[in-house]
Order: structure tokens, then sequence, then C-alpha cells
């Protein structure tokens, strides 16, 4: 049976010569970088040189990247630290009703700490407005957390305009940008936020490696207590593999991303034509051209998202109903729910991500099963 994976957005496949970077520091370059002799110093150089080349990815500087276990860890790290930095000034974040989980559960656990949150509602496409981030600003308020792209609908957000507002009011501003980076142009200038979250795995690195982009002066609290690595910021011995792996994944995306965007888009429009011509009963999630160049997602009327998703697992085709964090969840999707889908509907409803090693009869065979699963 041909195995045709769509669920990129989850997870991707470690690259090949990202294993094969990794490989020296797991044995013959096995040094703490903390340590004073020539192993450490030999993995403290190598650390510096990747910590260097994935600021370059989104055109940040070397000492504003502080290296964590993930995206989860990073959007935690940002949104408390600067909850606990900042409390002084005051206790008010404003946020989305659409964020991922590593965002949400924070200012959950914030509000249960005497924290106030605000969640903004965003409309049928899943775009906030500006204009209600700036309506709800308080003198009280002391972040903003809004993500650069959706996880679920792909739908990508009107950062820089949303930073212009935040600036005005000296407001911290944080994008979770885990499925944006690596795979289109990120600048931290252009969209001018302050903290931005990076996962390694979302674009063919390892998993159990991240980033925070931190820009300089931004006051954040630490979370994670102990020792003295990444400047005080982040304690713990620096996983030396996955930052090279990590590292060796941005210089493959920045050879690559803009021819993969454009193949990826005409999959992706491709794939969607195809679905709207096939099958009556459907409707396409989130925005029509604001959107992640591999994200489908899509709610087909009269079924079931978990039932269609085993039909497909039969025929060897992996897609999603919707974020991994919550597969587990028999709840309907809090993305689907705020675009105003009713819970049928968002129970009815699949994700497909598209990556490097989709072709254009992957999508051929998709449909055809597709067509035949529903009827």
């Amino acid at each position: 049976m041909n195995r045709i994976y769509l669920d990129y957005a989850a997870t991707t496949p470690t690259h090949p010569d990202v294993v094969k970077a990794m490989l020296p520091y797991f044995s013959d370059a096995f040094g703490n970088p903390s340590t004073l002799y020539s192993y450490g110093q030999e993995a403290r150089k190598a650390v510096e040189a990747a910590r260097n080349k994935i600021a370059s990815l989104i055109n940040a500087h070397s000492e504003e990247m502080v290296f964590t276990s993930g995206g989860t860890e990073a959007d935690n790290f940002a949104i408390k630290g600067v909850a606990y930095a900042n409390e002084h000034k005051g206790n008010h974040i404003i946020t989305t009703s659409i964020e991922h989980h590593a965002v949400i559960e924070p200012c959950k656990f914030l509000e249960e700490r005497g924290f106030s949150v605000t969640y903004l509602p965003v409309d049928k496409h899943g775009l906030v407005n500006p204009q209600d981030v700036k309506k709800a600003i308080t003198d009280k308020t002391i972040l903003i957390s809004i993500m650069h792209a959706n996880n679920e609908v792909g739908t990508i957000e009107p950062i820089s305009a949303i930073d212009k507002i935040a600036k005005e009011r000296g407001i911290i501003f944080h994008t979770d940008a885990v499925q944006t980076v690596g795979h289109i142009p990120v600048d931290v200038d252009k969209l001018g936020v302050d903290l931005l979250s990076i996962s390694a795995h979302k674009f063919y690195g390892p998993k159990g490696i991240g980033a925070l982009y931190v820009r300089k002066g931004t006051k954040l609290a630490p979370f994670i207590h102990g020792g003295a690595q990444e400047k005080g910021q982040r304690a713990g011995t620096e996983n030396t593999p996955g930052i090279i792996g990590f590292s060796k994944a941005v210089e493959i995306a920045m050879q690559e991303m803009t021819n993969e965007r454009t193949r990826l888009s005409h999959l992706r429009d491709k794939f969607i034509k195809g679905l709207l011509e096939q099958i009556e009963q459907i409707q396409v999630n989130g925005h029509p051209t604001e959107r992640l160049p591999n994200n489908v997602n899509v709610t087909i009327d009269s079924t079931r998202g978990d039932l269609m998703f085993l039909d497909l697992e039969s025929e060897g085709i992996y897609a999603s109903t919707g974020s991994a964090c919550s597969s587990s969840n028999p709840e309907p999707s809090h993305v689907l729910l705020a675009l105003g889908l009713s819970p049928e509907q968002a129970r009815s409803s699949l994700r497909f991500t598209l990556g490097r090693e989709t072709t254009e009869s992957d999508i051929e065979q998709v449909l055809e099963v597709l067509s035949l699963i529903i009827g």
C-alpha cells in the first residue's frame, strides 16, 4: 500500500541531512558546552554558530535567541515570563480564542493566580481584528499574545498591524510562529514583535528543540531554575545535538523555502479545487488567501471527522481532525467553534497539511479515496 502522509502541521520527518549533522554530537563531540576543557569548548563553539544561523532565519541577533525544548516551552516561557517579570505594572493579558493550547493553558494557569485574560473573537475566516485588540487594552495590560498563523485552519494573522497598536501603548507583544518559521518568510523587525516562538520539528528538524526570540530589553522572569545556561534565562544543559540539527534544518529551509512555498501553494489550491468539484456538501475553513501554503481544512456535512480519519488511514492516508496536541480530546475543535461552526460541523472536519514529500499523484489519490468514502 502506498502511504500518504498529510499531517505535516503535527510533525515532519527529520531531514536525512539533519540527522547526519547531529550524529557527531552524540559521540565524538559529546562535551557539555558549559565546561571549560576542549570537549566542552568544541560543543560551545558549535552551539553558538548554530544560534547565529537560527537567528539569521528570522533577522534576529544571536544573543536574542534562547533555546528551549520546543514550541510549548517557548510559549510558556514567553507568557509566564512576561507575567511574573511585569506584574508590578499590571496583570492583564490579551490573546485570542483560537490560540494553540500551549498559549491558552498558560493563560488559564495565570488566571487561577490572579491575572486577567481577554480572549478575543475572530471572524469566520479566523482573522482577529486589530481594532478589537486596541479596544481590549487597559492600563493594566502587560502582554499581547497572538499566533502568527493558526495550526488548524492556516489563517495568517495581521501581526504587523497589531504590533503598531502594542508599541503605541508600550505593551510587550508575543507571537507563536511555530507554524510559520521555516515555511514562509518571518522577519522579527517587519513583524515588530518582542517575543517569538519556534519549534524545529515543524520544519524537518529534530523533536525536543526550539527557541524563543527575546528582543533586547524585553523583561522575562525565568521559569526553569538551576544553572546559568542561556545567559541565566533558561537553566539546563544545552541539547547540543538538537541545536545542531535545528541549525541544519534552518539552513535547508533558507535554501528551499521560496520554491517549496510555491510548489505547496499549487498543490494546496489543486486539492481545494478538486474537493469543491467532487464533494457537494463541503466547505473550506480558514482565510481564502491569507493562509499557509500547505494547509487545507474542510468540513464535510453529514459525516464524522473521526470516522473519515479512520477510513483514510485504512487506505494508507494520514490526515487529522485538528491539532495533534488535542487529538485524544472528544470535544470539538475550539478553533472551528470560534470560526462560527456548530459542534456538529466541527466534528465533521478534517485537516490536511502538505509537505516536502507530497506529490500531485498523492493529491489525486486522496481525492479519489475521499470521493469513494463519502459516496
